[in-house]
């Protein structure tokens, strides 16, 4: 089974895809809610014949609607898996393998090596598999309980310099008390080129099919040249509130964002008193402070971010209570520290732009 221990970051379509290398000469001779993608060379055996001979299998999930014979627990949706926090009932993933020619006890089993997990990209760096305590089994009836063999962990974690070369989102600014909009910073996520489209005029030629190098074909002309642009508007001072807006600009013909989030560090949402048009969960920190939150869509009203165009944009309102003696308007307090979109760290204006003001 494999859980996913992020509060933001899903494993989107086409899912996952777990990969390893056998220590011995292992086969997966049946296997349930999920499939290795090649049988690779059985011709050692005759009769039954393996699901899989191959010495790095790489194993993907089954999709929805797999027959009910074919599933167990927590399996069949893809590969995809959600963020914790979104929706933890499918933020974990399974599928049973009966394994051959492995040993028979806890001292001839060989641990498999070379892990490796793709989403559908790069990013992710895999340890070492650990034996840790063997998971146990209760029956149906819950009179008796059985031990597996042997059980260990293999903990991947996620590095978004491995993922991409260039930024996937950047941040712009504005308030009802200035008229400088200070926008995102000029060539955030790359510079302008040929490959990119005019607003409103993107040709099906250009995007083709839904793969990662169509993706960075499919972005709308821009001077930040991002996929995703938050833009944190300060909407409203009132006597005892303040106001926000935020609104999420999808600039990418090619590709739309299903169940998207948000998380903003601000030190005020400690103060947060109500949010519109989205869930809000509070990500207190381990020493207690609580300047962080994680925003996302209303399933069935705006969870779907669409692609660029005139849908491509969702909206979500944050009402912050007024604390005299912390609020001000000066230099840019009431704006963002950092704000992450679907995991990802988005590109901030510099300090200094408010102060100086520009427009694109």
């Amino acid at each position: 089974m494999g859980y996913n221990a992020m509060d933001s970051r899903w494993l989107h379509s086409p899912g996952w895809r777990l990969r390893w290398t056998w220590a011995e000469k292992e086969v997966i001779w049946s296997i349930i809610g999920a499939r290795s993608t090649e049988q690779g060379d059985c011709s050692r055996f005759e009769g039954n014949i393996p699901h899989s001979c191959m010495k790095d299998p790489k194993v993907v999930d089954l999709p929805l609607g797999t027959p009910y014979n074919m599933q167990i627990a927590n399996c069949c949706r893809g590969g995809l898996i959600s963020s914790y926090v979104q929706d933890p009932a499918t933020a974990s993933s399974s599928f049973h393998s009966s394994v051959g020619a492995s040993g028979n006890n806890n001292k001839t089993v060989r641990l498999p090596k070379n892990f490796t997990i793709r989403d559908p990209g790069l990013g992710y760096t895999c340890g070492p598999a650990k034996i840790v305590k063997s998971t146990r089994f209760r029956s149906a009836s819950g009179r008796r309980t059985t031990q597996v063999l042997m059980t260990w962990n293999v903990t991947c974690t996620y590095s978004s310099f491995l993922a991409r070369k260039t930024s996937a989102c950047c941040v712009s600014l504005s308030s009802f008390y200035n008229k400088t909009i200070v926008n995102c910073p000029n060539c955030a996520c790359g510079c302008q080129n040929s490959s990119c489209l005019k607003k409103d005029e993107p040709s099906s030629a250009s995007i083709g099919s839904p793969s990662k190098s169509s993706f960075l074909q499919a972005i709308q002309c821009s001077s930040h040249m991002c996929p995703i642009r938050v833009h944190w508007h300060v909407e409203r001072n009132l006597k005892k509130y303040w106001l926000v807006n935020v609104t999420i600009t999808n600039f990418n013909y090619g590709m739309n964002y299903s169940d998207w989030n948000l998380v903003i560090q601000h030190p005020q949402f400690d103060n947060l008193a109500l949010t519109f048009g989205s869930n809000y969960r509070s990500l207190t920190s381990p020493s207690g402070i609580n300047d962080t939150a994680m925003l996302w869509g209303i399933k069935h009203y705006n969870d779907l971010l669409r692609e660029a165009g005139p849908f491509g944009q969702v909206q979500s309102k944050l009402q912050f209570r007024k604390n005299s003696s912390t609020f001000t308007r000066q230099e840019g307090w009431t704006f963002p520290r950092r704000v992450y979109f679907n995991g990802d760290n988005c590109v901030m204006p510099t300090p200094d732009s408010w102060r100086e003001g520009s427009s694109d």
